[in-house]
């Protein structure tokens, strides 16, 4: 084993051979003398090798000379070019991650030390940075500080690198630097500190502890003292055996090779006790060996098998262990937020030392910026130990500047914050700096999501206004300010809320609280005349009001007012009921016209945007001239087998079809020459074929679709893997062939529209680009399992694709690789997929029974952050719910799910604790 020092001595000690105290000490004591001759021999070094030199030169050609001079500074020229252009991106975009990375290459090569430094310094700020960056940065700095009174820089440095992450490496580079000046006053404590620091840090790595340990020992070996000093002698050696003792009580992987070391350096046998204790770690090892194993085999990122090594330390149920384990897999998966999510989780609820709390939850951000539950989390924590408040508002500041990836996240780390000003104001006091900090937070909030969040992402993230709603009620409730909380509520209503039956129940159940009589029943009546999507349940609210507080008057009135609007409403349904075909009775797919009612005035002529009595509201028809005659929607409805065919053959007979053997196509070419026979031949692939059923027009002309018939229905899977594949420069549709009279809820789109952690969503690609090409960029950061370019409906790129990764971490690493790359001259655009929420509104309502809150489901649309462009947007959106499989294979959400449910309307039981809420 070998143990070496740092400057200003370089020792080298063999373990067979003794080195006593006086030896180290007056090596430590000469050092500066033999530094200065070490010098001195250099110097007449560098003379005599200049001589030799200047002979050579003599012999060389000036012409060669010159040209390697140019050359040298074409090359500066470049290099400098490259280094400000790299520092002006930086200027734009400080989050580039890899635009860090490129410039400190460059300054390093060119040797540019103060720009160096300052580069990366600048990196430090923003990122934690990784081992490899911090071992390269605190070995060109030794290099560069030779006096002794730098010491000190080198130390500060070392104590940021070991704040990033838990590695054994860095705290044994620290160490070993340490050793180098222990000529200092109090040198030798300060070594142990830094040993002992260590061992509590990563003593406990099962793979990489043992080094420090060994490291530790050797380094008391070197200083024991001469036998001559008994006292000391006999305590360095106590030391020994006491590292020793603590080190076999430790699982490692070599636990062996050390307790045959201490066998043979005792000169005293082995106690009984520590055998007892090393058998104990011997069998916790044996448990352990198994999760390590599979970790030395595993591929990165190895997710999986840390997750189960975690799962197996949280049931042991060692704090120590458990957090060190976790330490290791964030060192290689740093840009996974759920990894830091649970392990914060666990620091939260198990440990609540401060020390350890506050410092993870600052890597996890540093690390995930764009995760905004790691900064939720982040300020709770501060706010549970204690921090001031400085801290927390400086905190917060960063979490607005972090780039999340949907509005509703800028909403609800505004709610947080404010939740937590709303803690520190001491309501006793009529006025505080706290409380008007409080107010001035909810108005800068409101401009916040106005201005920046819907100049971003096109929407504020909070249509229900529920930050508008928080200051009323507390207005109402603490501040006893029921002016002010009306005030927002007109407010809130004038944001197009007036509608919804639920934002009216708010206002008045805040009027019943806090108010009065009066306000209450004005409210209401003003919620039967505007709302539009459960007016019934609103007019039974007024009726149950002046039951309970109304004069007679006041019933008459409220009557009077229900009766109208309830008689409008069934106006409403029979002239939505009128033109209704039987099938379309059956299905509640009735077509429904008119606008939406805005005001008094334009009430007769609403649509309910959520659907009458809780059905479905199908996308109102368009109206064709007096006279004219309905289409037949059923011949060309994609997807239907009942649909017929203007050019049918006659000898086609209709009970013959099978729709179970049969696949429905679509988007081809009308200008396709014999439509039968090629996609007979297109289809024979998959399975023996038994109709092809082209679809006509009047005049002869093919109308783009048709039906594959087989004879087997073992054949359709295969044929449905065609879809999407180029026929005669357009990309053909497959889908099942599905009758939409029986099943109208049937969707075509076959692609996930929730956000998709293990892919990526690519835009801004040169239309020349192919799927061969996009799969050779991406290979090299992942295992790349699809890559579907997408098109229009004529087969013309569209600059679009979607890339799917074998995991969600290699899709991380792709975007922080990739995003902003430049592709034939195009810059493209890489972030997490996230597809838009198709509008709830062309799919006919939302459905479903209504509750006294009936938050409206918001989704966020593809944002993007401002560190985006080089930070992993890995988080990442969670889905609403669960993923579901529609029958023909299409991913639906839960709201879709809620779509198949029948809707089922209000008992007065539910209307009457919607009416008493408080």
């Amino acid at each position: 084993m070998l143990i070496w020092f740092r400057a200003p001595t370089l020792a080298i000690l063999p373990d067979d051979k003794f080195v006593t105290r006086q030896t180290v000490v007056s090596n430590m004591a000469a050092s500066s003398n033999a530094k200065g001759t070490q010098l001195e021999d250099m110097e007449e070094d560098a003379g005599i090798k200049e001589e030799m030199d200047s002979d050579e030169e003599e012999g060389m050609k000036v012409e060669s000379s010159e040209d390697d001079e140019d050359d040298l500074s074409e090359d500066d020229k470049e290099n400098e070019a490259e280094i400000q252009r790299l520092e002006e991106q930086l200027s734009i975009n400080a989050f580039d991650y890899n635009c860090h990375l490129d410039l400190i290459k460059l300054l390093r090569q060119e040797g540019e030390l103060s720009r160096l430094r300052s580069a990366r310094q600048k990196m430090s700020e923003l990122f934690p940075l990784t081992e490899e960056i911090w071992l390269e940065w605190l070995k060109d700095e030794i290099r560069l500080t030779e006096e002794e009174s730098n010491r000190e820089k080198i130390y500060e440095l070392f104590e940021k690198a070991v704040k990033d992450y838990i590695c054994p490496d860095i705290w044994l580079e620290y160490a070993q630097y340490s050793i180098g000046g222990m000529g200092s006053p109090a040198g030798l404590e300060k070594v142990r500190s830094i040993f002992e620091r260590a061992l509590t840090a990563v003593g406990l790595h099962m793979t990489k502890g043992s080094t420090v340990w060994d490291a530790y020992r050797e380094f008391e070996n070197v200083i024991v003292p001469t036998p001559e000093e008994q006292g000391k002698h006999n305590t360095q050696l106590e030391r020994i055996h006491t590292l020793f003792r603590r080190q076999l009580a430790i699982p490692f992987m070599d636990l062996e090779a050390t307790y045959g070391e201490y066998e043979e350096w005792s000169d005293r046998g082995v106690p009984e006790t520590l055998t007892c204790q090393y058998k104990k770690a011997l069998q916790q090892l044996a448990k352990s060996r198994p999760f390590e194993e599979t970790l030395l085999v595993a591929e990165p990122p190895k997710i999986a098998e840390y997750q189960a090594y975690i799962e197996y330390e949280l049931k042991e149920g060692d704090p120590a262990r458990i957090q060190i384990i976790f330490e290791r897999a964030l060192a290689e998966n740093c840009l996974v937020p759920d990894m830091w999510a649970k392990y914060n989780n666990y620091l939260d609820r198990q440990l609540k030392i401060k020390d350890l709390v506050l410092p993870a939850h600052e890597r996890a951000v540093r690390n995930c910026p764009w995760t905004m539950g790691l900064w939720k989390c982040y300020l709770l924590a501060l706010e549970r130990h204690g921090a001031e408040h400085d801290i927390v508002r400086d905190v917060f500041e960063k979490a607005l500047e972090a780039g999340f990836i949907q509005a509703t996240d800028y909403v609800e780390i505004w709610q947080v914050y404010l939740d937590y000003l709303r803690r520190r104001v001491d309501f006793c006091k009529e006025s505080s700096k706290e409380l008007e900090e409080l107010r001035a937070a909810f108005s800068r909030a409101l401009d916040y999501l106005k201005l920046d969040v819907e100049e971003r992402f096109s929407e504020s993230g909070d249509p229900s206004c529920t930050i508008m709603q928080i200051w009323a009620k507390i207005e109402a409730h603490h501040c006893k300010n029921i002016q002010k909380a009306r005030e927002l509520w007109d407010s809130i209503m004038t944001k197009g809320n007036a509608k919804f039956a639920n934002m009216w129940l708010e206002y008045y159940n805040l009027e019943r609280a806090y108010g009065d009589a009066h306000h209450c029943r004005k409210a209401l009546h003003r919620a039967v005349q505007c709302s539009s999507d459960y007016p019934e349940h609103v007019c039974e609210v007024l009726l149950t009001f002046e039951r309970v507080e109304g004069s007679l008057e006041d019933w008459d009135a409220a009557v009077q007012k229900t009766d109208t609007r309830l008689g409008r409403l069934k106006e409403q349904q029979a002239k939505v009921g009128a033109p209704l075909t039987p099938a379309q009775q059956q299905t509640g797919s009735g077509q429904r016209g008119g606008q939406r009612a805005g005001d008094e005035g334009a009430e007769e002529d609403m649509e309910m945007e959520m659907g009458l009595f809780g059905r479905k509201t199908p996308a109102a028809r368009t109206k064709g001239p007096p006279g004219a005659k309905k289409p037949q929607q059923q011949a060309s409805t994609p997807g239907s087998a009942s649909a017929s065919s203007t050019k049918a053959k006659p000898d086609e007979k209709p009970e013959l079809r099978n729709d179970n053997n049969s696949v429905f196509i679509s988007n081809l070419a009308y200008t396709l020459a014999e439509p039968e026979q090629k996609l007979k031949a297109l289809f024979e692939c998959c399975g023996p074929v038994d109709q092809v059923r082209p679809v006509f027009s009047k005049a002869g002309v093919f109308k783009g679709y048709g039906y594959i018939q087989f004879e087997s229905k073992a054949s359709v899977p295969a044929a449905l893997k065609l879809d999407r594949q180029e026929v005669e420069g357009r990309p053909m549709f497959v889908s099942p062939c599905v009758d939409k009279n029986t099943n109208p809820d049937f969707k075509v789109f076959k692609y996930n529209s929730a956000i998709e952690k293990h892919k990526v969503f690519i835009s801004g690609l040169p239309f020349s680009c192919t799927k061969p090409q996009l799969e050779e960029l991406c290979k090299s950061h992942g295992t790349v399992k699809d890559v579907r370019l997408v098109t229009y409906r004529s087969g013309k790129p569209k600059g679009l694709a979607y890339v799917e990764f074998a995991d969600e971490a290699q899709a991380s690493h792709a975007v922080l690789k990739l995003d902003g790359t430049v592709v034939d001259d195009n810059q493209i655009s890489v972030s997490i997929s996230n597809p838009p929420r198709k509008n709830l509104k062309d799919q006919g309502g939302f459905g479903g029974s209504m509750s006294t809150s009936m938050p409206r489901q918001v989704y966020g649309s593809r944002g993007r952050g401002r560190t985006q462009v080089s930070l992993l947007p890995r988080s990442l959106q969670r889905p609403s719910g669960a993923v579901a499989k529609a029958e023909n294979g299409t991913a639906l959400t839960d709201q879709d799910q809620e779509f198949k449910k029948p809707a089922k309307p209000l008992s007065n039981s539910d209307f009457a604790k919607m009416l008493f809420k408080k």
